[in-house]
C-alpha cells in the first residue's frame, strides 16, 4: 500500500466519522460529567452519562425526570436536577414538604428515594408557559429553584438517558421517578 493510499484512506475514514459523529452529538446525545453532590444518591459526583437531547425536541419534560440544562444565571454552566414542578402549575414548599397545588388543596409530592426531606425555605413557585420547577436530590446541598428560581424551556440541554459510569451503576433512564398523583 502506498503512503497516498493511506492517508487517503485515513482522510475518508475521518470525514464518515464526522458526518456520523457530529450530527449526532449536536442534534440526538451527548455525554456528560457528574461534579458535585446536589444530586445524590441519585447522581455521585464523576459519574459519566449520556444525555437524550432528541426526546424533549418532540415531547415535553415530565414530573420527576433528571434534565441537565443550562444555569439561568450563567448559561455557560450546565446543572443536572430533577423536574418537580410543570408548566401552569403552582408548587409550594412548607414544612420541609412539597406539594402541587390544586385549587384550594395541596397533594403532597412524595419522594422515597430521598435521605433528607429538608426542602426550605417556604415560598410558593407559581410556573408560567414553558416553565418549570427543578430540585436536586441532595436538598441540603442543592443550588436549584429555591434559590435561583424558575428554569425556562429554552435552556433544557436533555433528559438523563444512559449512566455508563461506573459500571456497578450501569442504567438506562437513571434516576427517573414516577410521581403518582
Amino acid at each position: 500500500m502506498s503512503q497516498n493510499s493511506f492517508w487517503r484512506d485515513f482522510l475518508r475514514f475521518i470525514i464518515v466519522a464526522a458526518i456520523i459523529i457530529i450530527p449526532v452529538r449536536t442534534w440526538v446525545a451527548q455525554p456528560f460529567l457528574v461534579k458535585g453532590a446536589s444530586m445524590e444518591p441519585t447522581f455521585e459526583d464523576g459519574e459519566y452519562l449520556i444525555i437524550d437531547e432528541l426526546t424533549l425536541n418532540l415531547r415535553s419534560p415530565e414530573r420527576g425526570e433528571v434534565l441537565v440544562f443550562r444555569y439561568p444565571v450563567d448559561p455557560s454552566k450546565f446543572f443536572i436536577k430533577r423536574v418537580i414542578g410543570l408548566p401552569g402549575e403552582t408548587i409550594r414548599i412548607k414544612d420541609n414538604k412539597i406539594f402541587l397545588v390544586k385549587g384550594d388543596k395541596d397533594e403532597e409530592l412524595r419522594e422515597p428515594f430521598l435521605r433528607e426531606a429538608l426542602t426550605t425555605p417556604d415560598g410558593i413557585f407559581n410556573l408560567g408557559e414553558k416553565e418549570y420547577f427543578m430540585l436536586g436530590d441532595n436538598r441540603l446541598f442543592s443550588h436549584d429553584s429555591r434559590k435561583w428560581g424558575i428554569l425556562n424551556e429554552s435552556l433544557i440541554v436533555g433528559r438523563a438517558f444512559i449512566r455508563l459510569w461506573p459500571p456497578p451503576r450501569i442504567d438506562f433512564l437513571p434516576g427517573n421517578f414516577n410521581y403518582s398523583l
